[in-house]
């Protein structure tokens, strides 16, 4: 279940932070943060700081048990 959560929190969280760097026109170097047209709607993203939020996330849910 922590890991559920922990997938969203990364979510939100990649979301969030690819949104500021790549809407200053920044790729954020090895963060890789892509831009995709979803309908007429600019969506930045990136897989690795999702992942790296994710497992950010779920190491403190983990801790905290």
């Amino acid at each position: 279940m922590s890991v559920l959560k922990a997938i969203f929190i990364g979510l939100v969280l990649s979301c969030c932070i690819a949104t500021v760097i790549g809407s200053q026109g920044s790729s954020g170097g090895p963060l890789g943060i892509q831009s995709l047209m979803v309908a007429d709607y600019r969506v930045y993203w990136s897989f690795s700081l999702f992942l790296a939020g994710t497992g950010l996330s779920w190491g403190l849910m983990l801790l905290q048990r």
